[in-house]
């Protein structure tokens, strides 16, 4: 960890889980955090202290994915088991057929009234008492992502070859943006203009809902499935390599012809980037074990917090209020921040 007196990357407490830390989720409120382990386990923090609260059975064969209702009480989670579970007052409330044997993604719309999940070539959409509102039509390839459209109730699938729009409570197919590729994993603009993917062949791909205009992103060094945008929609910052890439979006031509700011720190490739919720901080993590915390804005010294694991880092959050930030690492290590 980064000894320097202004590190504004502060660690608040530690924890442990059985396995790999796969998924967390913070509770609307900030009060509870639960992590994820790959094998299974889904466990319950308390986030001032860091005391388990409740251990959940999760998911047999190995949990993927966690979502905490956005204004609500019920804790999502999906898994190998072909299940989507709804957990509520750290009791099991509701075991929602995924469709498929491996249930991969998890989306909560805004509002925390529908859940929606893909397994597979399906996606369902439940409400948040667990019942099923519609399964879409059958994707070309399997769904490797979905998103909900900010400000409208309206679903992105991505899979091979395409990103369709829905309206699952009309079933209706608002949009296709055709692309002859595998895009792996998806980020809306918050104010909704703007449809960003990571692909497998080392590029990120723009979409402008409006118009449908497109814009592709060469040169990474692998396959990009970090994505992140700031509050404001201008900024996207990216993986795909040991460096977050940030691109500046507010032109008349979105990114294009523009360079994007890199920033140097990691060792090895990332598996996350996220920026604040509201503010202007970038929270990194990579293979190297490293949680780096980032002003993009200072253009000189741009790294202003940094802590190091003994393991690969697998994933980080920031809490609803951006003043914590939760990571969790291979070795099953779990770390709250205070920022």
């Amino acid at each position: 960890m980064s000894r320097s007196s202004d590190n504004k990357l502060r660690p608040m407490w530690s924890a442990s889980l059985p396995d790999h830390v796969v998924g967390l989720s913070w509770s609307s409120d900030a009060r509870q955090l639960a992590a994820a382990a790959v094998t299974g386990s889904v466990v319950v923090f308390d986030a001032a202290n860091g005391k388990p609260v409740q251990s959940l059975k999760g998911h047999g064969f190995g949990t993927t994915a966690i979502g905490w209702q956005p204004g609500g009480a019920v804790l999502a989670s999906a898994g190998q088991d072909g299940k989507v579970r709804l957990w509520k007052d750290h009791q099991e409330i509701a075991a929602l057929d995924g469709g498929s044997l491996w249930v991969e993604r998890l989306a909560w719309n805004a509002a925390g009234t529908m859940l929606a999940a893909s397994a597979g070539k399906k996606v369902r959409v439940w409400n948040a008492e667990g019942q099923l509102v519609r399964e879409l039509p059958a994707q070309a390839g399997t769904v490797t992502d979905i998103g909900w459209r900010p400000g409208i109730n309206q679903l992105a699938v991505l899979a091979y070859g395409a990103t369709n729009l829905y309206e699952p409570e009309t079933e209706e197919l608002v949009r296709t943006f055709a692309w002859k590729g595998s895009p792996l994993a998806l980020a809306w603009s918050p104010d909704g203009k703007v449809l960003a993917h990571g692909n497998q062949d080392a590029t990120v791909h723009f979409w402008y809902c409006e118009t449908g205009a497109d814009l592709q992103m060469y040169g990474y060094p692998s396959k990009v499935r970090e994505l992140s945008w700031d509050f404001t929609s201008r900024y996207l910052a990216t993986g795909g390599g040991p460096m977050p890439c940030i691109w500046d979006c507010g032109g008349p031509k979105g990114p294009e012809g523009t360079k994007p700011q890199m920033l140097e720190g990691h060792e090895d490739h990332l598996t996350t980037v996220a920026f604040q919720f509201h503010g202007y901080l970038l929270a990194s993590a990579g293979f190297d074990g490293r949680v780096i915390l980032w002003q993009p804005a200072n253009k000189k010294s741009p790294k202003v917090g940094e802590h190091r694991f003994e393991s690969e880092a697998t994933c980080g959050k920031w809490s609803p209020d951006d003043s914590l930030l939760a990571a969790g690492t291979g070795g099953g290590e779990l770390r709250v921040f205070r920022v």
